[in-house]
């Protein structure tokens, strides 16, 4: 089982060499490419079009925002605003985020002045997601997600360890966009007799079959057209929409952050925010072999794709496919990380007979981070088989909470089932495990919240009672 172990992480010379040549500027970013199709007869200028992936970010941006209004008892009108972001077509919702923050100022107002009719819903994994109750499908989950938040209190059930805004968010980062991208647009529509180079994507298409499948992966990775004119710092902080990171987003300099093409969205923030610690290049490496990738697809100007050539496409698609795959894997390191830490400031907390409930709710929110992640990286093209089960198995299907219960299953009515789980110590060198699966299975190397140094103290202290077969 091939899980990416071996990807270069330091930067390239290349990388430094574009950062700071403004004289390639117009080379690095992804826009404007022409169009090759042959006999086009219609108005458009260029072939690029992502339209309907960059609406899905702002459906899954705006969807965690809403999961979190609950007010602690059943709100229908609450669920249904949740679902028309889900499964909802819609052009007039409102785009509840990213919205607009100070100098940072956001062109689009609804989602329909992105996309006319996208959703969520239909593009979310298919498969059974063994790591919950009951193997629902990617999109039952997120709708079993979505009931439960509305009953809520602020996206939060203390009872039983879910932060449902994080559950979702996290997850559809790998059930939409990760697994649209790898197990489709840059894997079977790469083959031969699937979106041929030599035909447009459909009647009256500005674009060939091989090009819009490309864009629209580059599209779900939720990169800046001009990624690559930029810092990995720079990406971030466009995300985070602070008053500097204006003049950083405002490529074409008109006053204002296109969503379609200068913002900043989960996959690629994630990316960028591991790279700004100085031992990565995730983002820069995507970027360019969408790029250099998309360049290609130019240079066979509308014709049929030679078997070489289509070699060279699925080349930059490993790349990119590899890549993201270590990103949530990272993803999934830091936030065990940041669970564990958590256990060890409550064990204190309850040790004193302190109040828990702030560090709970802490505890409770990075959990579903990890949760979410973990279940994110196993939506891809390949099956994790035997790293996915060891994963599942030491994070369980809810966080261990103070008095010791777990959940364990969820009835036929949606009640989750609690029982004793394990100890807190013996929970705690989980999470710690659960880091060096990541480093062993997937390379990581940016490594952030790294506590695998504290697992041989908790082996001992625990004795026999370690757990081994999550060994």
């Amino acid at each position: 089982m091939f899980h990416s172990k071996f990807i270069s992480a330091g930067a390239t010379a290349f990388s430094i060499a574009l950062l700071s040549t403004s004289a390639l500027a117009d080379e690095n970013v992804y826009a404007g490419f022409p169009i090759t199709v042959k006999g086009y007869g219609g108005d458009k200028t260029t072939s690029v079009s992502y339209g309907g992936q960059i609406a899905r970010h702002t459906l899954h941006d705006s969807l965690k925002v809403i999961a979190g209004k609950g007010t602690g008892k059943a709100d229908p009108d609450l669920k249904s605003k949740m679902m028309s972001y889900f499964e909802g077509k819609d052009p007039e919702r409102v785009i509840v985020a990213p919205e607009s923050k100070g100098k940072f100022v956001v062109k689009q107002v609804k989602v329909g002045e992105i996309s006319k009719s996208a959703n969520l819903a239909a593009k979310t994994y298919g498969g059974a997601v063994t790591g919950m109750p009951n193997a629902m499908t990617g999109a039952e989950l997120v709708s079993f997600w979505i009931d439960k938040a509305s009953a809520s209190d602020g996206g939060q059930d203390t009872s039983n360890g879910y932060d449902y805004p994080q559950l979702i968010s996290k997850f559809i980062m790998g059930a939409v966009f990760y697994n649209q991208v790898v197990d489709g647009y840059l894997d079977e529509n790469l083959e031969a007799d699937k979106k041929p180079n030599d035909k447009p994507y459909k009647d009256g298409a500005a674009y060939t079959g091989k090009e819009h499948s490309w864009d629209e992966a580059f599209g779900y990775f939720g990169a800046p057209a001009h990624a690559l004119t930029l810092s990995a710092a720079e990406v971030y902080a466009i995300a985070k929409r602070t008053d500097e990171a204006m003049a950083w987003a405002d490529h074409n300099k008109d006053g204002m952050v296109d969503l379609k093409t200068e913002m900043t969205f989960g996959p690629a923030y994630y990316a960028a925010g591991f790279d700004k610690g100085g031992k990565t290049e995730y983002l820069h490496t995507i970027v360019k072999a969408f790029l250099d990738g998309r360049k290609l697809l130019v240079k066979a100007g509308g014709n049929k794709l030679s078997d070489a050539e289509r070699a060279e496409l699925k080349s930059y698609a490993k790349t990119i496919a590899d890549t993201w795959q270590r990103v949530l894997a990272e993803a999934t390191f830091k936030y065990a990380g940041e669970v564990y830490e958590d256990m060890v400031k409550l064990q204190t907390i309850m040790e004193a007979n302190g109040e828990t409930e702030k560090m709970l709710k802490t505890y409770i929110k990075h959990w579903g981070e990890l949760k979410g992640f973990a279940l994110a990286l196993q939506t891809g093209k390949n099956n994790l088989g035997e790293t996915a089960t060891k994963l599942n198995r030491m994070m369980g299907f809810g966080p261990l909470l103070p008095n010791k219960s777990q959940v364990v299953d969820v009835d036929s009515d949606g009640n989750y089932l609690r029982d004793q789980g394990s100890s807190w110590g013996e929970y705690m060198l989980h999470m710690a495990k659960v880091q060096q699966l990541m480093i062993d299975e997937f390379g990581v190397v940016a490594r952030s919240h790294d506590v695998t140094g504290e697992m041989k103290g908790l082996a001992n202290k625990l004795g026999g009672k370690a757990s081994a077969e999550n060994d």
